[in-house]
C-alpha cells in the first residue's frame, strides 16, 4: 500500500493534516465513527473533552488492529465534535491524533455538530487502503 501525501503550493501547509492523499492498494477498510467508549459501551470521560478525546483515538487505533491495518495506512479521518471551538479543541485533538498517528498526517476533516448522545463530546471514523488480506 502506498500513500502518496500532497500539498500543493498554492494552498496552505498544514501542521496536523495534508490537503490531498492519493492511496493506492488493493482493500479499502471502513471505520465506523469511535467514540470514548469502554468495552461495556460506556462512556469514559463525561465532561472531560481532553479524556473523551484521547479514548476516542485509542479506540480508533483498536478498530485499526481488527482489520489489519496501521495508522499510517488511513488517508483520511473525519472529527466530530460538539460545540466546536478552533482555539479550545484544535491543540486537544492535535495531543490525540498525534498520540495514534505520530507524524503521519491524514487528510482531515473537523465537524462541530450541536450534539451527541448525552454527555458524548468526541467521535472520529476514518478510511485507510492496505495490500492484500494481511494489510502489509
Amino acid at each position: 500500500m502506498a500513500l502518496e501525501l500532497i500539498n500543493p503550493d498554492d494552498l496552505p501547509v498544514p501542521e496536523m493534516y495534508t490537503q490531498v492523499v492519493v492511496a493506492t492498494g488493493s482493500r479499502m477498510v471502513f471505520i465506523s465513527g469511535q467514540q470514548p467508549e469502554d468495552l461495556q459501551g460506556k462512556l469514559v470521560g463525561h465532561g472531560d473533552f481532553a479524556a473523551q478525546a484521547r479514548l476516542a483515538f485509542a479506540n480508533l487505533g483498536r478498530a485499526l488492529r481488527a482489520a489489519g491495518a496501521q495508522p499510517k495506512q488511513v488517508c483520511k479521518i473525519t472529527i466530530y465534535i460538539v460545540g466546536y471551538n478552533r482555539d479550545e479543541h484544535v491543540p486537544i485533538i492535535e495531543e490525540a491524533q498525534i498520540s495514534l498517528f505520530g507524524d503521519h498526517k491524514p487528510a482531515n476533516v473537523v465537524i462541530g455538530v450541536a450534539m451527541m448522545s448525552p454527555g458524548y463530546l468526541i467521535e472520529v471514523d476514518a478510511i485507510a487502503v492496505i495490500d492484500g488480506a494481511t494489510g502489509r
